[in-house]
């Protein structure tokens, strides 16, 4: 069912990121437009491995672009904004469509910029938080704000990206709050686990501490396999299970050796697509004590949902916008993600208290249910657009200019 059950939407979306690429961001897109349109709405993206068999079952029209940057290059991306500006015009020129959507501010939002100033639309640009404070105060940094400031509507995930979005001069008005979501049906308890804790060597009675993402710093990992040997020396046979790939698998290899748990720690790597809710259901508590790293910080935390919709209770970080996707002390602990105590303190609470943690896994999944399934996050998308597309036409009547072309205007 779309979100507009009177007629599909029909978009010009830029994202680099998009599935089969690993990411919450790449999902939200992929089931937000598959939502909100079928062959009307137009992705434009990167060709990455597992592409076409991803693609024969996505409802929209995906283009796929080699957008590598060239090292030879000044700058190195130089060649993937050609890329991409010229294939979206071209694309813009052959369809009508009702605005453009920009994944993220660079380098997706400063070529939409340009596509709809050619073109006459409106442009829509997703701020996920991270990139506004990693991404220096250099001409990079000045290129985002350029994009985010002309943007006629700015997606916020979470209520502290939506700060920062104000601190870098974006008009209030123009930022819209929309979450991302999860596949409701799909993160559910009650799945099948006895396979998953034999393959870990788990007894039923043995508790599971889960955390999943790419395996860098501020994800807090590291924090997760340091609290073993305190969980252990509490009197709870714990272990510990991480899922996902990326620089620090060495690092945290070495950190659960040098402290003496290796056994109990188990990097999973990759999972099959399938297995990942039921890791989720397998382990009794899912821990992402986040922390801020030189500037690079959470800006919401998916992951947060699909273990809330499998019924979990979590333990994040206090940094970042998860407090968005946390709710202290109803769906899940927020701790500060560099004090080891805190983080150990709070899984203990849960392991401690089955009580506790069944009550605010129950409470988080009805809240996944309530204001974070996909469609919901669909319905929210498609009103920014209207409610834009109204002050737009408002401010243009008022100032006498013509506004930028619709399908509504058009009459097609």
């Amino acid at each position: 069912m779309n979100a507009d059950s009177k007629r599909d939407g029909r978009y010009l979306v830029l994202t680099e990121l998009f599935l089969p690429t690993k990411g919450g961001t790449a999902v939200w897109f992929a089931e937000v437009y598959r939502r909100l349109g079928g062959r009307g709405i137009h992705i434009v993206t990167a060709k990455v491995p597992g592409d076409e068999t991803y693609d024969c079952s996505q409802p929209n029209t995906v283009h796929r672009l080699p957008l590598e940057r060239v090292p030879w290059l000044k700058p190195e991306s130089l060649g993937m904004y050609l890329r991409l500006l010229g294939r979206s015009l071209r694309i813009s020129l052959c369809h009508r469509f009702e605005s453009i959507h920009a994944g993220r501010a660079l380098p997706e939002g400063l070529v939409a910029w340009l596509v709809a100033r050619l073109t006459r639309h409106r442009v829509l640009i997703y701020a996920h938080g991270e990139e506004l404070t990693t991404w220096g105060q250099g001409g990079k940094f000045k290129a985002m704000r350029f994009a985010l400031r002309h943007a006629d509507t700015v997606v916020a995930n979470s209520d502290f990206t939506r700060e920062l979005l104000v601190a870098m001069g974006v008009r209030p008005e123009r930022i819209r709050l929309i979450h991302p979501g999860v596949d409701t049906a799909r993160f559910r308890p009650g799945l099948e686990t006895a396979d998953l804790r034999a393959r870990l060597g788990l007894t039923a009675a043995q508790p599971l501490v889960l955390t999943i993402g790419r395996l860098q710093r501020r994800k807090g990992f590291d924090m997760v396999i340091r609290a073993v040997p305190g969980l252990v020396e509490r009197g709870h046979d714990v272990h510990c299970a991480l899922v996902g790939i990326g620089e620090d698998g060495d690092y945290l290899r070495a950190i659960a050796d040098e402290l003496g748990v290796g056994d109990r720690v188990h990097l999973l790597g990759h999972v099959a697509p399938e297995d990942l809710p039921r890791w989720l259901v397998a382990a009794d508590v899912f821990a992402m004590p986040n922390r801020e790293i030189d500037g690079d910080n959470e800006g919401f935390g998916l992951v947060f949902l699909e273990a809330a919709a499998c019924g979990k209770p979590v333990v994040a970080g206090v940094d970042g916008g998860t407090g968005s996707a946390v709710v202290d002390g109803e769906t899940g602990f927020r701790v500060d993600g560099k004090r080891l105590e805190d983080v150990e303190a709070a899984i203990a609470r849960l392991l401690d208290d089955p009580a506790l943690a069944r009550r605010l896994g129950e409470a988080a999944r009805q809240r996944a249910l309530g204001e974070f399934d996909w469609q919901a996050v669909a319905v929210r998308t498609r009103a920014a657009e209207t409610l834009q597309a109204c002050a737009t036409a408002a401010a243009a009547n008022e100032s006498g200019r013509v506004e930028p072309r619709t399908i509504e205007q058009d009459g097609s």
